[in-house]
């Protein structure tokens, strides 16, 4: 065979045959890591929910030592937060036990009809680190609309293995809106206030 038909023998066989496969790398779907939310469970421990409410020209603290929630947040998309908090309202401890007692009375929160209180978010409105997060918070049965003007502390590792979610968050309620009417007049002015300051502070564990 000359040399020009071998050239031409060896194009045309070149043609004909598949070229050599270049491997070709096809994501995993299973491989990439979509964040999704976590429930989180509320350490009581390390948590705090207390109230101020004004008297005569003071004011009173107290807080609640019995209650429990959920945080389910995934936290690179705050606003898909959901909050769902019950609280016994016989624990309420504003250290004095005269005072204590009748708050657990009909005049406010009547535990033995209405044994806990409850919130439960229904959106959240996101600004950096700080959330407007919307719900609705029932005392005595009455239900209403709140906002909780909160703020995310972040999350991390603990000493036992678990990972933990912060948050503090406010809200200003009047009393009367749920059925807390109870007062005293001296001089034409209640000795109680009608809007009372709550604080939340909330540690929760990733289950």
């Amino acid at each position: 065979m000359n040399t020009i038909l071998s050239i031409l023998l060896v194009g045309f066989l070149s043609l004909e045959s598949p070229a050599p496969a270049i491997p070709v790398y096809v994501p995993d779907s299973g491989s990439a890591v979509v964040a999704e939310p976590a429930t989180y469970k509320i350490d009581p421990v390390h948590s705090e929910v207390s109230f101020r409410v004004r008297h005569l020209v003071g004011r009173v603290f107290g807080t609640f030592t019995d209650w429990e929630g959920t945080v389910v947040v995934d936290p690179a998309n705050l606003t898909g937060i959901d909050i769902d908090v019950t609280i016994r309202t016989a624990s309420i401890e504003t250290f004095n036990d005269q005072r204590d007692d009748h708050l657990q009375t009909p005049d406010f929160f009547a535990v033995e009809e209405f044994p806990t209180m409850t919130f439960k978010s229904t959106r959240a409105v996101q600004n950096g680190d700080k959330l407007a997060i919307h719900g609705d918070l029932t005392i005595r049965g009455t239900t209403k609309p709140v906002v909780l003007d909160a703020r995310y502390l972040g999350q991390g590792p603990d000493p036992w293995g678990g990972e933990r979610i912060g948050f503090v968050a406010s809200t200003t309620i009047n009393r009367h809106d749920f059925g807390v009417s109870f007062n005293q007049v001296v001089d034409g002015t209640g000795v109680i206030g009608d809007e009372v300051e709550i604080e939340i502070a909330i540690e929760a564990v990733r289950q």
